[in-house]
């Protein structure tokens, strides 16, 4: 290896600390990385301006706009609409891998796979949720998914478009001759590497994911509400069985009995047709009763709600515990006059997981009962220091879902989608593309526009861990670029192809995939492309099958989370450990290798 300087060792040994902080313990990994980050600044190695160049990153910033169209779609219903007829439901986890990976590897050929993960996370976490399926089984295999089926178009991934640039720029300048990447070059090497992942990841999932619950999961909620909820005439589930409609399977809550105009039906068989205005009676812990506010075609039983002042969509749940202070106390909800009192409604009533048999005006409160409330959230700022209830709080993401705007989320959804994909290569204006970022923030400000989510919603949603482990990632990638680290393994390793161009293939690829493990994989395939155009040059080879691997190699990240982006989107959800990544992505790392290194040649040719 070419001689390095003490910057570049300095780089080294945070790198090394890096990963086996990562590895090793259970620290936050956006921390480990801002540490690491903050040793390079304080060390020289990085000025604070290239420190800071990933906060300014298009790529990071894109995730983060994402977040809020994200959130119309999710606040919406149209996700869970969506998730309801793509997934559909799943026999148990391997089905629910089939069901999660063919699907989205599709839709990645054709969609940049970082927006798809970004709004694929919160669809897959509620869909394993509601049916049972270890959150962890299913997050890696969607960040891999995506992965792969961004490798068999052009513009399924940034860096194919990023490799398919640096190409062209060279063949505008005259310094190589030849076709550049179309949009489906990669397809011959892609395909077939795609499906060899899926394979891998659907024989090998069961053994090699771990069965584990994310960080911020929480306990099981002792206490118990029994909530009611009628089915809307208008609704769409209407005529379909309690299966069908999918209230069976709901979690950590069950359908205790069906009242049908007076007649109660307790023993609820999952093939019970729904009726319009047939009264549910479910009993659960709250988590349920906010997921069971979503469902579409359910309304709360108590009209009260209808009676406030303002759209439902700008209201929240609250939890309250009544105190003995309480003018209410002692007195039925309707005798107290509770909505008025309060401007909320109450919608359940939790007594130490008994089972209040009365409706919901009929019940006499009693201090020390907590109430699930529905009203504004200025509720909790009032009511947070007054002597009527002893404690008040917010419940995270509970605003009722807006149904009459899912088909408007959706518009605003394949709009970005198709514009991005077919302006993406389009100068406009003044010499200028229309990114990613471009359609994102479009859509973004449409959702917004359109109120398929509020502001309030739209900032609480935005993930800061993963923008900052994404900052990090790019600012420590700089770091190797400045000592020349990158380049100076790169250039070492190339000394062992001892001019085959065959091994110097293999050798390539391998160099690439370690850059994209250790950095991130628009910085790998930077780094490799003009290393690789000059190994071409002294072998007198075909340029075109030594671009294509190391554009394979360099968006086949799967041996650490910030190997790729989608990666560290994944990371907490899933509840994942590092070495998670090395022991399930490794191996599928080696796979991908192995394939692409049987398949390149036949598809191009190496020798002119």
């Amino acid at each position: 290896m070419t001689a390095l300087g003490w910057d570049a060792w300095l780089t080294v040994a945070v790198l090394a600390a890096v990963f086996l902080t990562l590895a090793a313990t259970n620290v936050a990994a956006d921390v480990v990385m801002l540490a690491g980050l903050t040793l390079l600044l304080l060390g020289g190695v990085v000025t604070p301006k290239e420190a800071l160049s990933g906060m300014s990153n298009e790529g990071m910033i894109t995730v983060g706009v994402l977040y809020v169209v994200v959130t119309g779609l999710q606040q919406t219903g149209c996700m869970a609409l969506v998730a309801s007829r793509v997934f559909g439901r799943p026999t148990g986890t391997y089905d629910a891998q089939v069901r999660m990976m063919l699907p989205v590897a599709a839709i990645s050929g054709f969609m940049n796979n970082t927006p798809l993960v970004a709004m694929m996370l919160p669809v897959v976490n509620d869909w394993a949720k509601k049916f049972g399926i270890p959150v962890g089984k299913l997050m890696m295999p969607l960040s891999f998914a995506t992965i792969l089926g961004g490798l068999c178009t052009l513009i399924g991934t940034s860096t194919n478009v990023i490799s398919a640039g640096l190409l062209r720029d060279k063949l505008a300048s005259g310094e190589l001759e030849g076709a550049g990447m179309g949009m489906f070059t990669i397809t011959w090497v892609g395909l077939p590497v795609a499906l060899a992942g899926l394979a891998y990841m659907l024989l090998a999932g069961r053994w090699l994911l771990p069965d584990r619950k994310p960080p911020i999961a929480t306990t099981d909620d002792p206490k118990q509400y029994t909530v009611e909820m009628i089915v809307d005439a208008a609704g769409p589930i209407v005529g379909r069985t309690i299966e069908e409609a999918g209230l069976r399977h709901l979690p950590s809550t069950y359908l205790a009995e069906v009242d049908r105009r007076g007649e109660v039906i307790a023993a609820v068989s999952p093939t019970l047709r729904l009726e319009a205005e047939d009264r549910l009676v479910f009993v659960g812990v709250v988590d349920a009763v906010v997921e069971m506010q979503r469902i579409r075609g359910l309304r709360p039983a108590t009209e009260q709600v209808f009676k406030l002042e303002g759209p439902r969509w700008q209201r929240i749940l609250i939890e309250a515990v009544v105190s003995d202070k309480c003018p209410v106390v002692g007195r039925t909800v309707r005798e107290g006059n509770f909505r008025k009192l309060y401007n909320a409604v109450i919608l359940a009533v939790g007594r130490g997981g008994e089972r209040l048999q009365q409706k919901i005006g009929d019940i006499e409160l009693r201090a020390g009962d907590v109430l699930l409330l529905e009203a504004r959230a200025s509720f909790v700022e009032q009511q947070r220091t007054s002597r009527d209830f002893y404690l008040v709080s917010a419940l995270d993401d509970s605003s009722p879902t807006r149904h009459h705007k899912a088909w408007t989320a959706l518009a605003i959804l394949v709009l970005m989608i198709v514009s991005a994909t077919i302006f993406e290569q389009v100068p406009w204006f003044v010499e200028r593309q229309f990114s990613m970022l471009h359609a994102a923030m479009l859509a973004a400000g449409l959702m917004l526009v359109t109120r398929c989510c509020s502001i309030e919603a739209a900032r609480r949603a935005v993930d800061w861990q993963v923008l900052l482990l994404i900052a990090s990632a790019f600012g420590i990638g700089k770091a190797m670029e400045n000592t020349g680290t990158a380049s100076a393994m790169a250039t070492s390793m190339l000394g062992l192809a001892a001019g085959d161009p065959y091994v110097a293939l293999v050798v390539l690829y391998g160099m690439t995939m370690l850059l994209t493990e250790l950095l991130s994989n628009n910085t790998a395939v930077t780094l490799m492309f003009p290393i690789v155009i000059a190994a071409t040059e002294a072998l007198d080879v075909n340029f075109m099958p030594y671009v294509v691997a190391i554009t394979v190699a360099a968006s086949c990240g799967f041996a650490t989370p910030i190997g790729y982006q989608t990666n560290l989107m994944v990371y907490g959800p899933g509840g994942y450990r590092f070495g998670d990544f090395l022991r399930f992505g490794g191996i599928l790392n080696l796979i991908v290798w192995a394939v692409t290194m049987l398949v390149v040649p036949w598809a191009f040719p190496l020798q002119r």
